[in-house]
């Protein structure tokens, strides 16, 4: 700040030629993460200006009120709807603290709209559902209360076109519209969450964050069913331990086998219990050779939404954080490099305890 200050007053050329710097940095990052590409896909799909693309609402009205109004309906005022029933967040199991070999990592592929195309979760087809009295066969139960129609919704429809929009860029190479895509998809169940939408209903939204619980639970007891531990469970993920002695290969087949048994699983349930179409994917994500679930500090209790582990990239061991010091910033630098180099350490198997020592007495 000096230095600019000082530029104005002694020498506006260099403070220019320094100011025109900083805009081309600017636009080559712009040019690298295509980020100009990326806003006008995404004001294509949510039909705001480029300079708004990121109201949630507006672009879920955008692509909801039409179809709305072609099937003959008048969207609800803001703020007619008053409920005291309270939507959960994303489900987070309790964790098994310790240090692990060989823990993989199951994801479920954009879980949120997965579930509403499965379950054909949609504002629309909870007022038909309701308001015509549909019963039996024509209905897909929900959570507090809320069931939804088989055959009159649009939610579902518009993400299935979405999605299908998505796996097109991808083929493409087209990464500015396939990002735009999945942001849109996402914001779908926090627009519905939100008291600033008007379609807002607690019972619709935690028939998905409830539904999303459910799947998490019932999945991991279907992979303890076939005889592995479940050390953690995260909104959309699970952890699960392969105990013995297993090589990366193997570690990999495992994992796409789980994930395969998984997807046919469910396909098989929902068609089962309600004879309704899986839109449900998991797909095997990461293989850590070793992995730390720490406890809560001064407690016993494993942590959530924290864990450092190590994976092999092209035969290159890489460590990775999550939620610990190391990748937070309100920490020192110091206590990062002090926690990187000693879960190295203890993951390579290496002696750390000087390591502590030495460090310990060059801080004081």
């Amino acid at each position: 700040g000096d230095d600019i200050a000082s530029l104005f007053q002694s020498d506006k050329v260099a403070l220019a030629r320094y100011n025109l710097r900083d805009c081309e940095l600017v636009w080559d990052i712009f040019k690298q993460e295509k980020l100009l590409e990326f806003a006008i896909e995404r004001s294509y799909l949510t039909g705001l200006l480029m300079d708004r693309i990121g109201g949630s609402v507006a672009a879920f009205e955008f692509a909801y009120l039409p179809r709305l109004h072609r099937q003959g309906y008048v969207a609800p005022n803001l703020g007619e709807l008053e409920s005291d029933i309270v939507s959960p967040g994303g489900y987070v199991m309790e964790s098994l603290p310790g240090i692990y070999n060989n823990v993989l990592v199951l994801d479920f592929k954009s879980l949120y709209p997965s579930i509403i195309r499965s379950f054909l979760i949609d504002p629309l087809g909870f007022w038909r559902a309701e308001h015509e009295g549909l019963d039996g066969e024509d209905i897909v139960p929900g959570f507090n209360g809320a069931f939804f129609s088989k055959h009159h919704y649009i939610l579902p429809t518009v993400i299935e076109g979405l999605w299908r929009a998505r796996d097109e860029a991808k083929r493409q190479a087209n990464e500015p519209l396939s990002q735009a895509i999945k942001i849109l998809m996402n914001s779908f169940y926090g627009v519905l969450g939100s008291t600033g939408c008007r379609f807002y209903d607690p019972r619709v939204c935690s028939s998905i964050t409830l539904r999303g619980h459910e799947i998490i639970q019932t999945s991991r007891d279907r992979i303890e069913d076939l005889g592995y531990k479940v050390i953690y469970g995260d909104t959309d993920s699970v952890f699960v331990w392969l105990s013995g002695d297993v090589d990366q290969n193997l570690a990999a087949e495992i994992g796409e086998s789980l994930a395969l048994d998984l997807n046919q699983w469910w396909r098989a349930k929902l068609d089962n219990d309600f004879a309704i179409d899986s839109a449900l994917e998991i797909e095997f994500e990461t293989h850590y050779l070793k992995f730390l679930m720490p406890t809560i500090r001064g407690a016993e209790t494993g942590s959530k939404k924290r864990y450092a582990g190590m994976i092999d990239v092209g035969g290159e061991r890489r460590m990775v954080f999550k939620g610990l010091e190391s990748v937070r910033t309100d920490w020192t630098p110091l206590a990062k490099q002090f926690q990187e180099v000693l879960y190295e350490r203890i993951f390579l198997d290496e002696p750390f305890e000087d390591f502590i020592v030495q460090t310990a007495a060059e801080v004081l």
